[in-house]
């Protein structure tokens, strides 16, 4: 090491801290999601998804923080700041919702049992952690052609439309749900943060808040009579192992049905290789010139150990660098962060945390998570493609209309995918009928009820509408804000292109899909080839309509385009 680089200061334990609960805000989302959202076995989750998604953290991290030693050894800079990383918000929502839970409900509705259904869906979980690992690692060599080819309103508008509308949103349910506990936290994050207005003796923000939310929330427990957490309940059990079957390469076989969930989990890998290249220039204007390639070479290969370990979330590093310089941070702090969350990780201590930690309190930290990352998308864009941005969000509205919609129907019967009823209730009206079928009156009762779980034709359709927006809506976010954005520069060509590729990936189920289980397809037969990923008949009219609709805008792009080139006003004035 460099004897003269003072790598850890006092200035550490406030990052440290800040990192730190970053990354377990992040884990308990994710397991919040998974258990609370799609009913997940809680077990399941804390011994086989939590290990590995740790150790993506405990690797970057550690090479993170040899970066910082060489980079300082070469200078001869006694300043330098590690390079913060740790999970990554967008992706702990997207690969959550639209992968491992996603793949959990798809197996439970095929018949699978609570743990079966769960190994499926941790084992789909990991191939595409596998991929997009390998997807980032290509990237990592031409991350400047990215750029270069997509837009920064294409790249940020859908990393916008996740942390605006969802990361943003989803979690202010908890904090409302104890809302003395929660907005009392969300009060000092945002304030302290986002304000940057300081708190007494230096206190970091994410720590105060936990600290007094969870102080808060244990007197409230007292003071209405609820049980407080048991000793027995916080007895400290065996590390856990189960995740080292991974490791087995059980998974390999779901390498195939992975493929369908690529849609998802590849943009968000593109987002995080975007976002450690911004990293690397926002470090490098701070003063830490750190080598793009390895930056995103150690993201891509955390992210791929993190993957054969068990993971089902991305690492990426934090935006957060010049922030965590102004603190006075060196490299301690990942050191700290890499070894405190791979220690909890690993040896079974995350689910304390997960069962003491109020989610009110900490679910603020990933509040103010959204809300910068919306704001810095806004910072790094044009401010004339603002729209580009805002149009992005709106296929992650459907997302959450669709979401809401569904839980809400699913709760009393009525499933908005095929079949129309859940099947307990189709065989519990299926069992009436045949008792009363000899009772005309009762019959007639009896299909009034059933009639009353048919959605209105109307509304049937409206909801069909919204999922075929919904469906792959990241990268339908992406391509709209990219079209945009290239025809408010009158760069119409370009345009075109984009709405043509909207219109081929809609045919093969991209984006826009009709599938229940957003899976992939081909709009037509080809001999020899299974049904299974041919597009069902009645469906492909409205694909091709869809496809249709896009093409017929490309070549309005290239009609006006050609008209902008012959009477020269196909250039702009750029900011």
């Amino acid at each position: 090491m460099n004897r003269g680089y003072r790598w850890a200061t006092t200035g550490d334990i406030n990052a440290y801290f800040g990192l730190l609960l970053d990354n377990i805000a992040g884990l308990v989302l994710m397991v919040g999601l998974l258990v609370g959202g799609f009913k997940m076995p809680e077990e399941f989750v804390l011994s086989h998804m939590v290990p590995g998604t740790a150790i993506g953290v405990l690797v970057g991290d550690l090479l993170y923080f040899f970066m910082a030693i060489q980079l300082a050894k070469r200078t001869g800079r006694q300043d330098v700041t590690a390079m913060p990383l740790g999970l990554d918000t967008p992706s702990i929502f997207g690969l959550s919702i639209f992968v491992v839970g996603a793949a959990y409900s798809s197996a439970l509705k095929s018949g699978s049992t609570p743990e079966q259904s769960a190994t499926i869906a941790w084992h789909i979980g990991i191939c595409c952690m596998i991929y997009a690992g390998i997807f980032k690692t290509v990237c990592s060599f031409g991350g400047a052609w990215v750029r270069k080819v997509i837009p920064r309103a294409g790249l940020f508008g859908s990393l916008t439309s996740i942390a605006l509308v969802i990361i943003s949103f989803v979690p202010l349910v908890d904090v409302f749900r104890e809302p003395i506990v929660g907005l009392v936290a969300l009060a000092i994050v945002l304030t302290s943060l986002v304000g940057r207005v300081p708190l007494p003796f230096k206190i970091p923000g994410t720590l105060a808040a936990l600290v007094v939310g969870g102080i808060i929330h244990y007197i409230q427990v007292i003071v209405t009579g609820q049980s407080l957490p048991t000793l027995a309940s916080l007895a400290p059990g065996a590390p856990p192992t189960e995740w080292m079957s991974a490791l087995g390469f059980d998974w390999w076989q779901q390498m195939g049905p992975a493929i369908n969930y690529l849609p998802v989990a590849l943009p968000f890998a593109l987002c995080t290789v975007v976002g450690g290249i911004d990293c690397t220039e926002s470090a490098s204007a701070a003063g830490d010139d750190y080598p793009t390639g390895q930056i995103l070479g150690v993201e891509a290969f955390a992210t791929f150990v993190a993957g054969l370990c068990g993971g089902v979330t991305q690492t990426t590093p934090y935006i957060g660098h010049p922030a965590y310089k102004a603190m006075g941070g060196r490299a301690a702090y990942v050191l700290g962060t890499a070894i405190t969350i791979g220690a909890i990780g690993l040896l079974g201590g995350f689910g304390y945390f997960y069962m003491l930690i109020p989610k009110a309190a900490v679910y603020p930290i990933l509040i103010f998570v959204g809300l910068e990352i919306s704001a810095q998308s806004f910072l790094a864009t044009p401010k004339r493609h603002y729209p580009a941005l805002v149009l992005a969000c709106v296929p992650a509205l459907a997302f959450l209309a669709y979401l809401y919609a569904d839980q809400l129907l699913g709760g009393i019967g009525i499933s908005l995918s095929e079949p129309a009823l859940r099947p307990e209730l189709q065989q519990a009206i299926d069992g009436l009928a045949s008792h009363v079928a000899e009772n005309e009156p009762m019959a007639k009762q009896l299909n009034t009820v059933q009639a009353a779980f048919q959605l209105r034709p109307d509304l049937a359709s409206d909801l069909q509408t919204v999922q075929l927006l919904k469906q792959g809506f990241i990268l339908t976010s992406l391509l709209w804000a990219s079209l945009l954005a290239m025809a408010i520069d009158r760069k119409m060509m370009h345009a075109a292109l984009f709405t043509a590729i909207a219109g081929g990936f809609t045919l093969f189920g991209l984006i826009h899909s009709p599938m229940p289980n957003n899976a992939l397809f081909l709009p037509f037969g080809l001999p020899g080839l299974s049904e299974a990923w041919i597009l069902p008949s009645g469906m492909r009219s409205s694909m091709w309509q869809l496809a249709c609709g896009y093409f017929a805008t490309s070549g309005l792009f290239l009609v006006w385009g050609f008209y902008l080139q012959s009477t020269g006003q196909d250039k702009i004035e750029l900011e």
